[in-house]
């Protein structure tokens, strides 16, 4: 299998430090961020990872070079103009060739277990599987909701203040609504190639907005895999700080590092 590290973000919301930092290489436990993603794909075996890069593209490039150091081997995908999330699966279509694949975020910190979430996605004959995890305050973030089966049901995308949500699908029968588990996406699935016939012809588009929420809607097989371990990403620059904080004072065990 091969993989795609989201990276090509300016991480507006972590300046100033991202005006000369991408977000990727900003620094936690003595590491840039995206090394994080890249041991974690290493440690299932998954060693051909493509790097979407766009703002400070050369730094991230200079950075991991050709991942030789890390025990992986990287093609970067350059984006002259930000293709969102879901447009660069468009660019490196070839590239994955006719097998599944992963889709990672470079911000997000993880001890995630790839290979049982590849057993559920088979067992299941799923599309797409998606990484979920319940945080504290899930109200700030868009929700992805599963059955007993493990099969999303719902997504609802937050809009504004998070009071308000666009819901796929917009109407829920009332019982199967009450008996759903709300999660966040946290970063990580696996796709098949048959999902590229449910993508928009041109770029930018969001592959949850875009692509997975209408896949929701009609039903497909779509699934969630709960992520019940350690989870650490950042929305602002005081998570930034709190998230170096403690990799400084009480660093979490990370099997792949």
């Amino acid at each position: 299998m091969k993989a795609l590290v989201l990276s090509g973000g300016k991480g507006e919301r972590l300046r100033p430090l991202t005006e000369k930092i991408p977000k990727p290489l900003l620094e936690v436990g003595g590491r840039p961020l995206i090394h994080y993603p890249l041991l974690m794909l290493k440690r299932a075996g998954i060693t051909e990872v493509a790097i979407n890069v766009h703002h400070l593209a050369g730094k991230i490039e200079s950075a991991l070079g050709t991942g030789k150091t890390l025990g992986i081997d990287i093609t970067y995908a350059p984006e002259p103009t930000l293709l969102g999330t879901g447009g660069p699966l468009i660019a490196l279509r070839g590239y994955f060739g006719n097998a599944a694949f992963w889709v990672l975020n470079a911000d997000s910190i993880l001890d995630l277990d790839l290979k049982a979430m590849l057993k559920l996605h088979r067992e299941r004959g799923a599309l797409a599987t998606f990484a979920l995890f319940h945080p504290a305050n899930i109200d700030y973030y868009s929700r992805l909701e599963i059955d007993d089966e493990a099969m999303l049901r719902r997504v609802r995308l937050v809009r504004g203040r998070g009071e308000e949500f666009d819901d796929y699908p917009a109407g829920l029968r009332e019982d199967i609504a009450a008996s759903l588990r709300s999660y966040m996406f946290c970063g990580a699935y696996i796709c098949e190639p048959a999902v590229f016939g449910f993508m928009p012809k041109t770029s930018p588009f969001s592959s949850i907005g875009d692509v997975f929420a209408p896949m929701v809607a009609r039903a497909m097989p779509l699934f969630g895999y709960v992520h019940q371990g350690l989870f650490r990403t950042m929305d602002n620059l005081e998570s930034y700080e709190a998230l170096r904080r403690e990799f400084t004072t009480n660093p979490p065990h990370l099997d792949y590092m």
